[in-house]
C-alpha cells in the first residue's frame, strides 16, 4: 500500500462508495454505510474536573469527587461504557498522584515492581459522576467512537489543575505530575505567607 498525504487517508482503500472498494471486500461494508471521507479522524471530546483535598501537613493530595462529560458517539451499553470511563479515570488519577518511572544514573529501572510503583486502589477513589453526549459518528454503521480512552486522556490534567488552583492563592503551582507528598511539601514551603 503506497502512503497518503493526511488530507487523502483512505483513496488508497478507495472510499467505500465504489463497488467492489478493496475497503468493502475485506470488511464486508456496504457502501451505504462507510463515509469515512467526511470523517478523515474520528474526533473524540470530552471535559473533566477534580475536586481536591490538600493536606498541608503532610502533603497528600486526596481527590474529593471527579466529574466527566464525554461524547464516545451512540451509547450502545450505558454500565459498560461508564465503567470503562471510570477504569480510565482511575488510570489517569494513579498517573496524577502515583505512578512513577524511576531510574539510577546508569539507567537501571528502580521501580520494576509493584513493591516500588504505586498504583491506585479502589479504597482511595473518589465517587466520579458521569454524564454523556451522544454525537453519533457518520464513518461507522452503529455511531459508536472509542469510550475507554475519555476517561484517562484528561483526568490527570483535572486534578493538576485542580491542585493548582487550590495553590494560586498562596502563589504556588506545580508543574509535572505525579504529586508526591514531596512535591507538594515542596509546593506548600515556597508558597507566600498567607
Amino acid at each position: 500500500m503506497r502512503r497518503q498525504p493526511l488530507a487523502d487517508p483512505g483513496s488508497a482503500l478507495g472510499t467505500g462508495h465504489e463497488s467492489g472498494s478493496p475497503l468493502e471486500a475485506a470488511f464486508g461494508i456496504h457502501h451505504s454505510s462507510y463515509r469515512r471521507e467526511r470523517d478523515t479522524f474520528i474526533p473524540t471530546n470530552g471535559i473533566q474536573a477534580s475536586l481536591v483535598a490538600i493536606d498541608r501537613g503532610t502533603g497528600l493530595v486526596t481527590v474529593l469527587k471527579h466529574w466527566v462529560v464525554e461524547d464516545c458517539g451512540r451509547v450502545i451499553n450505558p454500565l459498560l461504557v461508564d465503567e470503562q470511563i471510570r477504569g480510565g479515570v482511575v488510570q489517569g488519577l494513579g498517573e496524577a498522584l502515583l505512578e512513577l518511572c524511576r531510574y539510577d544514573a546508569a539507567g537501571q529501572m528502580l521501580s520494576g515492581s509493584l513493591a516500588d510503583y504505586l498504583v491506585p486502589m479502589a479504597s482511595e477513589m473518589p465517587d466520579i459522576v458521569i454524564g454523556h453526549v451522544e454525537t453519533p459518528y457518520s464513518g461507522s454503521t452503529i455511531g459508536a467512537k472509542g469510550a475507554g480512552e475519555a476517561g484517562t486522556c484528561a483526568a490527570a490534567a483535572a486534578v493538576l489543575n485542580a491542585v493548582n488552583d487550590a495553590l494560586a492563592p498562596h502563589g504556588a503551582s506545580i508543574a509535572a505530575i505525579p504529586i508526591s507528598p514531596v512535591t507538594m511539601l515542596s509546593a506548600l514551603q515556597s508558597a507566600r505567607p498567607a
